[in-house]
């Protein structure tokens, strides 16, 4: 059976902590910056762990991370 090949669309978006959790930057964050309040824009800066939801299918994009 071949390899599997890693998303690299994905790998460049996620990265996996220490402890095996998926890390995500927010979206919203490009433009249209000037009605949103400064301290919403410090909070998008930061990353965030995804959703329980959402790994599952996140981690078989990520096949060897």
């Amino acid at each position: 059976m071949p390899k599997m090949k890693t998303h690299r669309g994905a790998a460049k978006r996620f990265k996996k902590t220490g402890t095996g959790k998926i890390v995500r930057h927010h979206a919203f964050t490009s433009h249209i910056l000037e009605k949103k309040s400064p301290k919403r824009k410090r909070a998008l800066r930061k990353s965030t762990i995804m959703h329980a939801s959402d790994v599952k299918r996140i981690a078989s994009l990520l096949a060897y991370m």
